[in-house]
């Protein structure tokens, strides 16, 4: 019920990334010449906001939120875009795949899509004590795998330098 409104207005998501990075950036230790944003559900889709919005970002990592924007936007992403979701998702269904990689291609993003056979939505959530939202389900050995991927697109992009 919080996620669903938010989702739905780019330019709150937008506000709220903004926000973190300004965090982030005040942090003596950052170095904001290297940044990733990365971000899982409805933190992903910020992730996937801010490069939208033009922010010099390194990557962008997205797990199970493969939103779309508004027409055009895309091309403002200057960084590799990594997204993952479950095969059985019925948040994110073939034909949300479909058109996040039709938005990133014709923006012409380096963009990558893994789709997890067999999981759910929140695949990478451990299983709670209360009943969750239908389509919802932990697989751990595909949440592995998700952030493995995840570190394999940092590692790529923010490569460790001495």
């Amino acid at each position: 019920a919080r996620c669903m409104p938010l989702l739905a207005d780019p330019d709150r998501m937008r506000d709220i990334g903004c926000a973190a990075l300004d965090v982030l950036r005040a942090e003596p230790r950052a170095d904001p010449d290297r940044i990733a944003a990365v971000g899982y559900g409805t933190g992903g889709a910020i992730a996937l906001e801010l490069g939208r919005h033009g922010v010099d970002l390194r990557a962008i990592g997205t797990v199970n939120a493969l939103t779309t924007g508004r027409p055009g936007e895309a091309a403002r992403i200057r960084c590799p875009v990594w997204a993952g979701v479950g095969s059985e998702d019925p948040i994110m269904p073939p034909a949300q795949r479909d058109a996040f990689t039709a938005e990133m291609q014709a923006a012409g993003v380096d963009w990558r899509l893994v789709v997890y056979g067999g999981a759910l939505h929140a695949f990478h959530h451990p299983p709670v004590d209360h009943a969750v939202v239908p389509g919802v389900g932990h697989h751990p050995l595909h949440a592995q795998r998700a952030w493995r991927d995840v570190v394999g697109l940092l590692a790529e992009c923010l490569p460790v330098t001495d």
